[in-house]
Order: structure tokens, then C-alpha cells, then sequence
């Protein structure tokens, strides 16, 4: 039976390779993304390739979106094998300049949306003792940074909601899998959403992070890493609970194990602001 696989976010970036390394392994693959009017690059791709990459609407913030996506692709196929959610963006601010409307948002997006979309896959999966679920989280999702308190607890609660759904899933036949990339090349330093506020006293902290966060970057991790491990993981049996992505994420995970709290914490300050 053709298995069937469904990317949020895949208009770029991690989402976007992703979508077309699944269709390449014989997913018939639908590549949802909020603005359907980028989808050109990823359908001529497909075009080329011969490859079944079907693209639909569907903003994790808004339910008529995932309802109708999910339905449709449960009338037309009847089953649903791979989720992998991956929509989100990058919160730049320190606690003070972040409004509660500005941490509601972020939260909106890389929390709640993912939510809204496993929720709306679960009965069909359920229903056919399968499935399996790929939550994007990030290193910032195990390690804290300053100045981006708000994307870095949204990844932290994406982490906890994943555990939590291995015990409850896996009754019913399906895995969660959790993806922790590093710095990744990808467009999320461009697409970066800035806190309402921007005290001057926080103005050096902020300017040293980005800078540094910048700079890796530009030498960071090439998305096609990030879709070949997804890839490998959910062809697996017994898939790990969690995946490092990137030399970065293994580095700075590593150092947390071998260190005290306070070890790592003057680690990272000095990694940050030296």
C-alpha cells in the first residue's frame, strides 16, 4: 500500500527538503505550507523528479486549515503514515522586551499549532495501528541561550509534549520521534520575528548573540541533513527517541553531560560573549 507522509512548514528550509527526500523514498507526499503561492520551486523539483509531492494549504494557526487538509488527504488516501511537523519561527528578545502577546504568538505557532495538527492525524493512525510522528524541536529545545526565551521554551515544550506522547501512543502502534537540529542553513535568521520592545540596556547582550548566532549560521548545518535523518529514522522498527542534528547540537549536548550546571552555564557565557 502507498504510504503517505505530511510535512507542515514546507515551503523552505528543513520542511521543504524534507517533503522531497520522503517522496523520493515512495511517499506520496503532501508538502503543506500557509502561502501556497511558494510552492513553485518545490512542484517544479517534483516535476523533474517524477516525484508524488501533492501541495495543500495549512497554517498550524488556524483549525479550518488543518481539518480541511487532513480531511482531504484522508479521503484521497485513507491513511496517513508520516507527520512531521516542522512549521515555526525564531522569537528574537530578552524577557523583559517580550510582551505576553508577543510569547502567546510564539507559542501559537511552534506549540499549539503543533498540536492542532497531531491532533487531527491521531484517529486515522489509531485506526490503523500505525503511524508515526516527527516533532522538530531544536538544540535550544535540551540547552537555554539568552535572548530568545520565548523560542527556546516553546522547543522545551515541544520536547516534554513529545515524551508525554510516547507513553500514550505507543499502545496504539505509533512512534514519536524528536528531531534537535543546531544552527541550520535556512532562512529562519531572515524570517526572525523581534519582541515588541528593545530596552537599550539589554542592547549589547542582544547584538553579541545574533552576531554569534549569525556567524553560525552561515556555517551551520545544511537542511538536507536534517530531511536524510528524518528519513532514516522513520524507516526504522524501534526509532530513538530523539535525534541531534549537526556537529553544534552534538558538541554543546556532549559538554552539558560532562559539566555541572554551573560548569555549562559559564561555558556557554563565555562560548556567547568572549
Amino acid at each position: 500500500m502507498e504510504k503517505v507522509a505530511i510535512i507542515t512548514g514546507s515551503s523552505s528550509g528543513i520542511g521543504f527538503e524534507t517533503a522531497l527526500a520522503l517522496a523520493r523514498e515512495g511517499y506520496y507526499t503532501y508538502a503543506t505550507m500557509r502561502d501556497t503561492k511558494k510552492a513553485n520551486m518545490i512542484l517544479g523539483i517534483a516535476k523533474k523528479e517524477n516525484l508524488k509531492v501533492e501541495v495543500l494549504e495549512l497554517d498550524v494557526n488556524k483549525e479550518d486549515t488543518v481539518k480541511t487538509a487532513v480531511n482531504k488527504i484522508i479521503n484521497d488516501k485513507k491513511r496517513i503514515d508520516v507527520l512531521v511537523n516542522n512549521a515555526g519561527y525564531f522569537l528574537v528578545g530578552c524577557l523583559e522586551d517580550s510582551s505576553i502577546e508577543d510569547l502567546k504568538e510564539q507559542f501559537e505557532t511552534n506549540f499549539f499549532g503543533m498540536i492542532r495538527v497531531i491532533q487531527a492525524v491521531l484517529p486515522t493512525m489509531r485506526s490503523q495501528k500505525s503511524g508515526t510522528i516527527v516533532n522538530i524541536s531544536s538544540l535550544a529545545g535540551r540547552i537555554a541561550f539568552p535572548v530568545t526565551p520565548g523560542y527556546i521554551s516553546s522547543k522545551f515544550a515541544v520536547e516534554g509534549l513529545s515524551e508525554s506522547m510516547r507513553y500514550e501512543l505507543s499502545p496504539f502502534g505509533i512512534k514519536t520521534i524528536i528531531i534537535e537540529p543546531g544552527v541550520i542553513k535556512t532562512n529562519i535568521f531572515t524570517n526572525l520575528k523581534k519582541s515588541s520592545k528593545s530596552d537599550p540596556v539589554y542592547k549589547d547582550m542582544t547584538d553579541k548573540v545574533m552576531k554569534g548566532l549569525t556567524m553560525m549560521s552561515q556555517m551551520g548545518t545544511p537542511a538536507k541533513e536534517v530531511a536524510d535523518t528524518i528519513v532514516k529514522a522513520v524507516s526504522l522498527e524501534n526509532p530513538l527517541p530523539r535525534y541531534p542534528v549537526g556537529n553544534d547540537a552534538i558538541m554543546f549536548l556532549e559538554s552539558k553531560k560532562a559539566k555541572t550546571d554551573i560548569e555549562f552555564e559559564n561555558y556557554i557565557k563565555k562560548e556567547l560573549f568572549s
